[in-house]
Protein backbone atom coordinates (compact mmCIF):
# COMPACT_ATOMS: atom_id res chain seq x y z
CA UNK A 1 0.00 0.00 0.00
CA UNK A 2 0.82 3.82 -0.92
CA UNK A 3 2.03 6.01 2.19
CA UNK A 4 -0.79 8.22 1.18
CA UNK A 5 -3.41 5.42 0.01
CA UNK A 6 -6.63 6.58 0.60
CA UNK A 7 -5.85 10.40 1.79
CA UNK A 8 -7.36 13.48 0.33
CA UNK A 9 -5.35 17.02 0.21
CA UNK A 10 -5.77 20.08 -0.81
CA UNK A 11 -2.68 22.51 -1.14
CA UNK A 12 -3.71 25.91 -1.64
CA UNK A 13 -0.74 27.45 -3.89
CA UNK A 14 0.33 23.62 -5.89
CA UNK A 15 1.01 24.83 -9.31
CA UNK A 16 5.12 25.28 -9.06
CA UNK A 17 7.90 25.48 -6.82
CA UNK A 18 7.52 23.84 -3.08
CA UNK A 19 3.80 24.00 -3.01
CA UNK A 20 3.63 21.33 -6.77
CA UNK A 21 6.80 19.56 -4.94
CA UNK A 22 4.06 18.46 -1.95
CA UNK A 23 1.60 17.58 -4.84
CA UNK A 24 4.12 15.58 -6.78
CA UNK A 25 4.75 13.72 -3.12
CA UNK A 26 1.28 13.17 -2.54
CA UNK A 27 0.39 11.56 -5.67
CA UNK A 28 3.60 9.52 -5.78
CA UNK A 29 2.15 8.22 -2.10
CA UNK A 30 -1.45 7.30 -4.07
CA UNK A 31 -3.10 10.01 -2.34
CA UNK A 32 -6.21 11.91 -4.06
CA UNK A 33 -5.33 16.04 -4.52
CA UNK A 34 -7.14 19.57 -5.58
CA UNK A 35 -4.76 21.80 -5.81
CA UNK A 36 -5.36 26.03 -6.85
CA UNK A 37 -3.06 28.25 -8.43
CA UNK A 38 -4.31 31.91 -10.05
CA UNK A 39 -2.26 31.63 -13.36
CA UNK A 40 -3.76 29.65 -15.98
CA UNK A 41 -0.78 29.08 -17.47
CA UNK A 42 0.56 27.64 -14.16
CA UNK A 43 -2.27 25.36 -13.89
CA UNK A 44 -2.55 24.15 -17.49
CA UNK A 45 1.49 23.25 -17.20
CA UNK A 46 0.55 21.08 -13.99
CA UNK A 47 -2.22 19.22 -15.59
CA UNK A 48 -0.08 18.56 -18.67
CA UNK A 49 2.51 16.98 -16.56
CA UNK A 50 0.34 15.52 -13.82
CA UNK A 51 -3.01 14.76 -16.11
CA UNK A 52 -5.85 13.32 -14.04
CA UNK A 53 -3.82 12.28 -10.72
CA UNK A 54 -4.48 16.01 -9.88
CA UNK A 55 -7.38 18.46 -9.95
CA UNK A 56 -6.13 21.91 -10.74
CA UNK A 57 -7.99 24.64 -9.57
CA UNK A 58 -8.09 28.23 -10.65
CA UNK A 59 -8.61 30.08 -7.53
CA UNK A 60 -7.43 33.76 -6.15
CA UNK A 61 -6.88 33.70 -2.19
CA UNK A 62 -7.61 36.92 -2.65
CA UNK A 63 -11.52 37.11 -3.90
CA UNK A 64 -14.08 35.26 -1.31
CA UNK A 65 -16.00 33.94 -4.72
CA UNK A 66 -12.71 31.85 -5.31
CA UNK A 67 -12.91 30.26 -2.27
CA UNK A 68 -16.58 29.77 -2.54
CA UNK A 69 -15.98 27.82 -5.54
CA UNK A 70 -12.92 25.97 -3.96
CA UNK A 71 -14.98 24.94 -1.18
CA UNK A 72 -17.71 23.96 -3.61
CA UNK A 73 -14.93 21.81 -6.04
CA UNK A 74 -13.51 19.95 -3.10
CA UNK A 75 -16.77 18.60 -1.78
CA UNK A 76 -17.67 17.52 -4.66
CA UNK A 77 -14.29 15.81 -6.04
CA UNK A 78 -12.71 14.90 -2.55
CA UNK A 79 -15.56 14.76 -0.10
CA UNK A 80 -13.50 15.90 2.43
CA UNK A 81 -9.85 17.06 3.46
CA UNK A 82 -7.65 14.94 5.16
CA UNK A 83 -4.50 17.56 4.66
CA UNK A 84 -4.82 20.96 3.77
CA UNK A 85 -1.55 22.72 3.05
CA UNK A 86 -2.07 26.24 2.53
CA UNK A 87 1.23 27.79 0.31
CA UNK A 88 -0.29 30.36 -1.52
CA UNK A 89 2.08 33.68 -0.91
CA UNK A 90 3.92 36.04 -2.33
CA UNK A 91 6.91 38.53 -1.28
CA UNK A 92 7.99 41.82 -2.48
CA UNK A 93 11.63 43.07 -1.05
CA UNK A 94 12.13 47.28 0.44
CA UNK A 95 13.59 48.88 2.91
CA UNK A 96 10.53 50.13 4.86
CA UNK A 97 11.16 53.38 4.09
CA UNK A 98 10.37 52.54 0.68
CA UNK A 99 7.54 50.00 1.12
CA UNK A 100 3.99 51.64 -0.74
CA UNK A 101 0.91 50.98 0.61
CA UNK A 102 0.01 49.14 -2.54
CA UNK A 103 2.79 46.80 -2.25
CA UNK A 104 1.61 46.40 1.94
CA UNK A 105 -1.72 45.76 0.96
CA UNK A 106 -0.83 43.20 -2.32
CA UNK A 107 0.71 41.08 0.51
CA UNK A 108 -1.09 41.24 3.30
CA UNK A 109 -4.35 40.39 0.90
CA UNK A 110 -2.57 37.22 -0.31
CA UNK A 111 -0.30 35.86 2.58
CA UNK A 112 -2.76 36.81 5.92
CA UNK A 113 -6.39 37.56 4.15
CA UNK A 114 -6.37 34.81 2.05
CA UNK A 115 -4.83 32.27 3.97
CA UNK A 116 -6.77 32.80 7.00
CA UNK A 117 -9.79 33.29 5.04
CA UNK A 118 -9.07 29.78 2.88
CA UNK A 119 -8.97 27.96 5.50
CA UNK A 120 -12.15 29.24 7.57
CA UNK A 121 -14.19 28.75 4.33
CA UNK A 122 -12.71 24.94 4.03
CA UNK A 123 -12.58 24.36 7.57
CA UNK A 124 -16.19 22.50 7.82
CA UNK A 125 -14.85 20.18 5.06
CA UNK A 126 -11.82 19.20 6.81
CA UNK A 127 -11.97 15.40 8.76
CA UNK A 128 -11.89 14.77 12.48
CA UNK A 129 -7.91 13.24 12.92
CA UNK A 130 -6.87 15.72 9.83
CA UNK A 131 -3.96 18.40 9.44
CA UNK A 132 -3.44 21.64 8.46
CA UNK A 133 -0.35 23.60 7.47
CA UNK A 134 0.42 26.82 6.69
CA UNK A 135 4.16 28.10 5.45
CA UNK A 136 5.51 30.74 6.76
CA UNK A 137 8.94 31.89 6.22
CA UNK A 138 12.67 31.74 8.58
CA UNK A 139 12.19 35.34 8.16
CA UNK A 140 10.22 35.02 11.38
CA UNK A 141 12.99 34.70 13.16
CA UNK A 142 15.74 36.18 11.61
CA UNK A 143 14.51 40.05 11.42
CA UNK A 144 16.19 39.94 7.52
CA UNK A 145 16.68 43.70 6.31
CA UNK A 146 14.25 44.18 3.43
CA UNK A 147 11.41 42.17 4.51
CA UNK A 148 9.30 43.77 6.78
CA UNK A 149 6.08 43.06 5.37
CA UNK A 150 6.49 39.92 4.16
CA UNK A 151 7.65 39.05 8.01
CA UNK A 152 4.81 40.87 9.16
CA UNK A 153 1.86 38.33 7.00
CA UNK A 154 4.37 35.49 7.63
CA UNK A 155 4.05 36.67 11.57
CA UNK A 156 0.58 36.83 11.78
CA UNK A 157 0.24 33.30 10.02
CA UNK A 158 2.01 32.05 12.62
CA UNK A 159 -0.20 33.40 15.03
CA UNK A 160 -3.02 32.33 13.40
CA UNK A 161 -1.64 28.76 13.31
CA UNK A 162 -1.42 28.74 17.00
CA UNK A 163 -5.45 30.24 17.63
CA UNK A 164 -6.79 27.57 15.37
CA UNK A 165 -4.61 24.78 16.68
CA UNK A 166 -6.46 25.41 20.30
CA UNK A 167 -9.98 25.71 18.18
CA UNK A 168 -9.90 22.95 15.97
CA UNK A 169 -8.26 20.93 18.65
CA UNK A 170 -11.88 19.21 19.88
CA UNK A 171 -11.86 17.29 16.24
CA UNK A 172 -8.89 16.27 16.39
CA UNK A 173 -7.03 18.75 14.05
CA UNK A 174 -3.34 19.27 14.33
CA UNK A 175 -2.56 23.02 12.67
CA UNK A 176 1.08 23.57 12.08
CA UNK A 177 3.69 25.65 10.01
CA UNK A 178 6.43 24.89 7.98
CA UNK A 179 8.78 27.52 7.84
CA UNK A 180 11.35 27.44 4.94
CA UNK A 181 14.39 29.16 4.48
CA UNK A 182 16.26 29.70 1.09
CA UNK A 183 15.00 27.39 -1.40
CA UNK A 184 15.66 26.58 -4.84
CA UNK A 185 12.90 27.09 -6.87
CA UNK A 186 12.20 29.37 -10.50
CA UNK A 187 10.95 32.42 -8.76
CA UNK A 188 12.57 31.87 -5.61
CA UNK A 189 9.55 33.67 -3.93
CA UNK A 190 10.06 36.74 -5.09
CA UNK A 191 7.30 38.84 -7.47
CA UNK A 192 8.87 39.41 -10.59
CA UNK A 193 12.29 38.34 -10.17
CA UNK A 194 14.83 38.28 -13.31
CA UNK A 195 17.51 35.78 -14.20
CA UNK A 196 19.90 37.71 -13.37
CA UNK A 197 18.21 38.88 -9.61
CA UNK A 198 17.38 35.09 -9.45
CA UNK A 199 21.23 34.11 -9.85
CA UNK A 200 22.07 37.00 -7.21
CA UNK A 201 19.63 35.06 -4.80
CA UNK A 202 21.50 32.21 -5.16
CA UNK A 203 24.91 33.44 -4.55
CA UNK A 204 23.52 35.45 -1.62
CA UNK A 205 21.68 32.61 0.04
CA UNK A 206 24.40 30.04 0.12
CA UNK A 207 26.61 32.30 1.52
CA UNK A 208 23.77 33.23 4.58
CA UNK A 209 22.70 29.63 5.09
CA UNK A 210 25.15 27.96 7.82
CA UNK A 211 24.76 24.99 5.79
CA UNK A 212 25.92 26.56 2.26
CA UNK A 213 23.62 25.88 0.37
CA UNK A 214 19.65 26.23 -0.96
CA UNK A 215 17.32 23.62 0.21
CA UNK A 216 15.23 21.83 -2.40
CA UNK A 217 11.91 21.37 -3.04
CA UNK A 218 11.58 17.76 -1.45
CA UNK A 219 13.20 18.73 1.36
CA UNK A 220 10.06 21.34 2.01
CA UNK A 221 7.93 19.22 0.97
CA UNK A 222 8.77 15.81 3.04
CA UNK A 223 8.79 18.42 6.03
CA UNK A 224 5.03 19.46 4.47
CA UNK A 225 4.30 15.82 4.89
CA UNK A 226 5.86 14.80 8.05
CA UNK A 227 3.69 17.47 9.84
CA UNK A 228 0.46 16.73 7.99
CA UNK A 229 0.46 12.85 8.40
CA UNK A 230 3.63 11.36 11.33
CA UNK A 231 3.44 14.03 13.25
CA UNK A 232 0.70 13.21 15.25
CA UNK A 233 1.38 14.48 19.08
CA UNK A 234 2.41 17.87 17.50
CA UNK A 235 0.03 20.91 16.96
CA UNK A 236 1.39 24.85 17.44
CA UNK A 237 4.36 24.42 16.12
CA UNK A 238 6.34 26.40 13.74
CA UNK A 239 8.91 23.57 11.96
CA UNK A 240 11.78 25.63 10.81
CA UNK A 241 13.57 23.76 7.02
CA UNK A 242 16.49 26.72 6.58
CA UNK A 243 19.71 25.06 6.39
CA UNK A 244 20.56 26.42 10.08
CA UNK A 245 19.45 29.89 9.76
CA UNK A 246 17.47 30.13 12.43
CA UNK A 247 20.29 28.98 14.54
CA UNK A 248 22.77 31.53 13.19
CA UNK A 249 20.15 34.20 13.40
CA UNK A 250 21.43 36.13 10.24
CA UNK A 251 20.57 39.17 9.01
CA UNK A 252 23.35 39.57 5.97
CA UNK A 253 20.70 39.20 3.44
Amino acid sequence: MSAYEGKRAVVVGGTHGMGLGVVEALVDGGARVVLTGSNEKNLEEVRGRLGTAVRAVRADVTDPADTDALAEEVGAELGGIDLLHVNAGTSEIAPFEEVTEESYDRMFAVNTKGAFFTVRRLAPLLADGGAVVFTTAVTNVTGTPGMSVYTGTKMAVLGFSRVLASELLPRGIRVNTVAPGFVETPSMGVAGITQGQREEFMRIGNEATPMGRHGTVAEVARAVLFLGFEATFTSGAELLVDGGMGIGLSTSI
